[in-house]
Parts: C-alpha cells; structure tokens; sequence
C-alpha cells in the first residue's frame, strides 16, 4: 500500500475530506492532525494564546526546547520517512512547503492539490504533478 504524507495546514478546509478520500481509494495516508501517538496533532496556540506576538528569540526557543514541538517534529519527520508521496494540498504554509521540498530533495513524489483557486506559483514546476481535482490526484498517484 502506498503511503501518503499529504502536508497542508490546519486552516485548510479540505484537508478532512481528502484524508478521507485517499484512505477510501486504499492509501495509507498520515494525518498530522491525528498523528497516532494519542496526541491530537501540534498547535503554536497550545503553547501560548500569545504566539504570534513573540519576539524571533522566543520563537527560536519555543521551537528548539518545547517538548510538545519534539513530540511534534518527531511524528513528522517518522512519518515522512516513511511514506512513498507527498500530496502538497493548497492552500497551506510554510511548514508543508518546507515538507515538500524535503520530499523532492530525496527523491520522492510530490503532487501538489489545488482546489481553490490560488495565487500562481511557478516553482512548483519542480514537482512531479500539479492536480486540481481528485481524479486528477488519484490518477496522479498510480502515474
């Protein structure tokens, strides 16, 4: 079975229903929202209401001494290792981007899902597909 890392953002509506919709079509699919360690998935806001004000120090310390970011960074990064596709669904952050770019720097497929529409970005040409509906994904997938 194929295993899918399909990096987005918390804020992506569409994320729930394309998990669903993947597991459905018979892939293994890693939904960092529910990662499987019986944590429910890492938010800067369970850290601290005030994360968005934070000077770039505690941002920096937060992120490299915060137990809840270990748990977290570990999850994903186990999980990325693991899994054979990366399905880039738009819109999202720079966090999943950054996960993306990991997936081709090794090598691996990466499929970027848009939706809705966005604004254009030429870069990622880089990457194996840009889809825009499920059949287009799915198809994207056995390719």
């Amino acid at each position: 079975t194929m295993k899918i890392y399909l990096a987005s953002s918390w804020r992506n509506e569409y994320f729930p229903g394309i998990v669903q919709t993947l597991r459905e079509a018979g892939y293994d699919v890693y939904d960092f929202r529910n990662p499987g360690d019986g944590g429910d998935g890492f938010r800067w806001s369970d850290i601290s209401a005030d994360w968005l004000e934070w000077e770039p120090q505690r941002y920096r310390d937060e992120l490299i001494n915060n137990p809840r970011c270990d748990r977290q960074f570990a999850n994903d990064l186990r999980a990325m290792q693991s899994c054979d596709v990366c399905v880039l669904l738009l819109p999202c952050g720079r966090s999943a981007h950054t996960e993306a770019g990991w997936f081709a720097g090794r090598g691996k497929k990466v499929i970027v899902h848009i939706p809705v529409k966005q604004e254009p970005e030429l870069m990622y040409r880089l990457f194996d597909a840009v889809t825009t509906t499920i059949d287009e994904l799915l198809e994207a997938l056995k390719a």
